[in-house]
């Protein structure tokens, strides 16, 4: 059965697409990935040079990516995509939520040589001091209200991105959540871990409510583990994940001895946004089996 055949399952000719946080890391991976399988995609970020450069490079490969300054922390910027998405499309199929930002890092959390694990009141101090309110604020907001602020204000097109595809059918929504969401270590990320958990509930309660109000959207998240990219770059994974050794504050290394690959994260998400239209509220875990073997 033609139908089964993986391309025709992945195709999304006619799909529109937006992913927040669309120039860099896993963001870029995932609108490369849906634009070669014959969406557009529409690419947003902070940074008008980095989503341009993203644009012409997908040009030389005949793939529709389009690039659009877009601060999802600022109300009235994300009503201004949305407003022209309106007047360009009139509806959107896919919408991946991915703008994110590390936040404080406590290095010393596993090392208990560090000057910082002298004792419990050292300890305690070290991590007081080097974090502020303002720096948790920053995470929660980016990380976790602006997914809820981009999804509620792009519902009205997602909507219409559902009409588009049939009757019965949905659009999907993607959260990009993290491996260290369902963990009970922090690895030295507690502001990041916590928004990320937050991101995972946030998830199953938006899927949860649009599915009891009949809205045709299908919310889901994906939790990735280590794959390159500008966020991971200032954490030792890329030293521990060849090695027996886990990364710092860890309990086991990734049992999978290397990064994610795009290809992995991109089905991953192609699967939610065409072939897997039956899956609502779920969280999946694309982390090498990190989750697996540490608490």
């Amino acid at each position: 059965m033609t139908s089964l055949r993986l391309h025709s399952m992945t195709d999304l000719t006619g799909r529109v697409a937006l992913v927040t946080g669309g120039g860099t890391g896993i963001g870029r991976m995932i609108a490369h990935g849906l634009a070669v399988n014959g969406a557009k995609v529409y690419i947003t970020g902070r940074r008008e040079s980095v989503l341009h450069d993203v644009a012409e490079e997908g040009a030389r490969e005949a793939l529709n990516l389009l690039p659009l300054k877009m601060d999802v922390t600022d109300k009235a910027a994300v009503e201004d995509i949305v407003k022209l998405l309106r007047e360009r499309e009139g509806k959107l199929h896919i919408l991946i939520n991915n703008a994110g930002i590390a936040g404080p890092y406590a290095s010393f959390i596993g090392d208990l040589s560090a000057p910082e694990r002298k004792d419990t009141e050292t300890f305690g101090r070290a991590l007081f001091d080097m974090q502020s309110f303002e720096d948790w604020n920053d995470v929660f907001q980016l990380n976790v209200a602006a997914i809820f602020f981009c999804t509620t204000a792009f519902m009205g097109l997602l909507n219409e991105g559902a009409k588009d595809l049939g009757v019965g059918e949905t659009s999907s929504v993607i959260n990009i959540s993290s491996a260290i969401a369902s963990a009970h270590l922090s690895i030295g990320r507690f502001a990041y871990a916590c928004s990320k958990a937050a991101v995972n509930h946030l998830t199953t309660m938006m899927a949860t409510d649009f599915a009891i109000q009949k809205v045709p959207i299908r919310v889901n998240a994906i939790a990735p583990g280590y794959f390159p990219s500008q966020m991971s770059a200032v954490t030792d994974f890329p030293r521990s994940i060849a090695t027996e050794t886990p990364t710092t504050g860890a309990v086991s290394a990734i049992p999978v001895k290397r990064p994610g690959r795009e290809e992995e994260i991109v089905m991953a998400v192609l699967s939610l946004v065409a072939a897997a239209g039956y899956t609502n509220g779920q969280v999946i875990a694309v982390d090498g089996g990190y989750h697996l073997v540490n608490p």
